[in-house]
């Protein structure tokens, strides 16, 4: 694997620097709104970079991994989003490149593109989070429609999505895993209620969903009764792949570099990063994130030469995790006690209060908690590891 960038990807990274200083003028950071999104994904589609991560057969621009790998970390580092559209892109797009029917794609993906739909993710219920096949949702079929009755639990953004992609247990006699079906239902069907859950951060991202005889057409229904569990297996070595925040954790180092040089992040006048405890832990968790890049970037060239990320996915997801909490843990200790304000156990500053990011660094802290959680338990990484590497 060459890790020098040849003449042509240097151009391309400068050509990504310019296209991000074209929509963040100086002074502009990205909020996250709405309204920068838009303006965002308008740049992104003028350029034809939107899904950036399509094949070519379905829009892509073409990008070999290096292309892939410059892109996500300059737009990191700006602050930016690789790509607009929350799950649709980035996860069920490639279920529907894989599995779905040529007139489903022709439905789902141009909305996709245009990121006038958004999706949420049907997966996790009470007693079936990381064990997925123990999910119980049923859907059951009436003529040319499926009524499905049930619950799903932490499923994020499904207060603003438009449309779910969602496993349903169709069968019981056989083995859990063949009775699970795959179906896209659409939000403001009669029978769906989404309640918010409050996350420890304070933040509204998880929602419980609900399903009162929601009837979902068959048409809507991706590949094949009872394959669902093989649909949703490609679909996680996606999410857990793009789950090791590589670029999300070489920005909280340089922010901690910087945050730990302040005298206020010292005592008695001094700077934290001349602690050598502190500068300690923060060389040993550089180290684990300088190998998890190199990890990253074998399996992209792998995918790239046809495979199929697999188990690799898991060590990405697990790391990956582990490190960004390492690093959201060493932020807030640099924020010393301006950090205790941003608790749950307290209200709040009523005013601005000690260093800017000392509030946004210690929510990141409160929400990196469920990293180790969310898409996969740890246990459940550390289980397809051992089965599918060490063949235990």
């Amino acid at each position: 694997m060459n890790l020098d960038f040849s003449e042509d990807e240097l151009a391309f990274r400068q050509a990504v620097r310019d296209l991000i200083a074209g929509v963040l003028p100086p002074g502009h950071a990205f909020d996250g709104s709405r309204a920068d999104e838009a303006r965002w994904h308008a740049a992104l589609l003028a350029k034809g970079w939107a899904v950036n991560r399509f094949p070519v057969a379905f829009g892509g621009p073409g990008w070999t991994p290096a292309m892939s790998f410059i892109w996500e970390r300059e737009t990191a580092a700006a602050g930016l989003p690789g790509q607009v559209g929350g799950m649709g892109p980035g996860m069920l797009a490639p279920v529907l490149f894989a599995y779905g029917s040529p007139e489903q794609q022709a439905r789902f993906l141009p909305d996709i593109v245009a990121d006038r739909v958004r999706w949420c993710q049907g997966y996790s219920e009470p007693g079936a989070g990381s064990d997925l096949a123990a999910l119980r949702t049923r859907a059951v079929r009436e003529g040319e429609v499926y009524v499905v009755d049930g619950e799903k639990v932490w499923t994020s953004g499904a207060h603003t999505a438009d449309w779910m992609f969602c496993l349903t247990r169709t069968a019981t006699e056989t083995k859990p895993q063949a009775g699970i079906t795959f179906l896209l239902l659409d939000m403001r069907t009669p029978g769906v209620e989404v309640t918010p859950i409050i996350s420890i951060d304070g933040r509204h991202a998880f929602n419980r969903v609900t399903f009162d005889g929601v009837r979902v057409p068959v048409e809507n229904r991706i590949g094949l009764e009872g394959q669902g569990w093989t649909y949703a297996k490609g679909l996680l070595t996606h999410e857990r792949t793009g789950q090791a925040f590589v670029s999300l954790s070489l920005n909280l180092l340089r922010g901690i570099r910087v945050a730990a040089s302040t005298e206020l992040a010292g005592s008695a006048g001094g700077q934290l990063i001349e602690d050598p405890g502190f500068a300690s832990r923060l060389s040993a968790v550089e180290i684990e994130l300088r190998a998890l890049e190199m990890t990253e970037l074998r399996t992209l060239w792998e995918v790239a030469a046809g495979s199929a990320p697999g188990a690799q996915s898991s060590m990405l997801k697990l790391k990956g995790t582990e490190i960004v909490q390492r690093l959201t843990e060493l932020y807030v200790e640099c924020a010393g006690p301006y950090a205790a304000p941003w608790f749950p156990e307290t209200d709040g500053p009523a005013e601005p209060l000690g260093p800017s990011w000392a509030g946004r660094e210690t929510v990141r802290y409160l929400e990196g908690r469920a990293a180790s959680i969310a898409g996969g338990s740890d246990e459940v990484q550390r289980n397809i590891m051992a089965k599918h590497v060490l063949k235990i």
